[in-house]
């Protein structure tokens, strides 16, 4: 029986139980190969990688061995949210904040007379 070597890796700074995702880690593992090709991936792994039932999962042969990445399935619907022009507006978004280049209004009200004021400082 072979043992399976998955390598887990995340761009985020997530932590996860034990698992610092910002370093590259190597968990390992053994599984035994069922029929009709089923895999049991140990809790453990599962739980680094946030792997849950139902989950699509992209296996590929490469010359160290097998290699499994978890594919996340994006709703149709939602797909707008995950387009690079998005997602670069969302990191402005979240430096802005961090900056501290945001304002707070407490209703509806303070945040349409505000914009109105800007559209008059511009002229528009």
């Amino acid at each position: 029986m072979r043992a399976i070597d998955p390598t887990i890796t995340k761009t985020n700074s997530a932590a996860i139980g034990e698992y610092d995702f910002q370093t590259k880690l190597r968990a390992m593992a053994r599984a035994i190969l069922r029929a009709k090709g089923q895999l049991t991936l140990p809790e453990e792994i599962r739980r680094a990688a946030q792997l849950d039932e139902g989950d699509l999962l992209e296996a590929e042969l490469t010359a160290d061995g097998i290699l499994l990445r978890p594919q996340k399935v994006i709703d149709a619907a939602q797909a707008w949210f995950w387009s690079p022009e998005w997602q670069a507006g969302e990191r402005q978004a979240d430096a802005d904040r961090a900056a501290g280049r945001i304002e707070t209004f407490a209703s509806g009200e303070e945040l349409i007379a505000a914009l109105g004021r800007r559209t008059k400082e511009h002229g528009r």
